[in-house]
């Protein structure tokens, strides 16, 4: 099994010792992305304006990788507020059409930078023939 880093231009920048996504064979481990406009590297503001920041980021770097948020078979959630469930729900439904991916959500005392919300996925994607 080859291992390979994927980068796009269309997400943010890693903010650390991180990839923004590996692809091992056919799945995509894509790394967690919180509201940041990958121009200006400024956190969008308010807990809508990042959920759909986050749910663009990683539409980017499926994109890199080949695939969509179609693909994702696994999604999960961190919210340092779990009143912002229902939110998550309705806007994700505007990213997502069923089968929708598997999910869970975590409440966390504290994310980079801030965030409100941050995301990461497994993706499968076949390579390409």
């Amino acid at each position: 099994m080859s291992k390979k880093v994927l980068h796009t231009a269309a997400a943010p920048q890693a903010i650390g010792t991180y990839s923004q996504a590996v692809r091992c064979s056919d799945t995509v481990y894509l790394s967690g992305q919180i509201g940041l406009d990958p121009q200006s590297m400024q956190m969008a503001e308010g807990i809508d304006a990042q959920i759909h920041r986050v749910f663009k980021n990683l539409q980017a770097v499926a994109a890199a990788a080949g695939g969509g948020v179609d693909d994702f078979a696994k999604v999960q959630v961190y919210l340092t507020d779990l009143g912002h469930f229902a939110k998550v729900n309705e806007i994700m439904a505007t990213y997502f059409k069923e089968p929708y991916p598997a999910r869970a959500v975590v409440g966390v005392a504290s994310l980079p930078r801030n965030a409100l919300v941050e995301v990461d996925a497994v993706m499968h994607s076949p390579l390409p023939r």
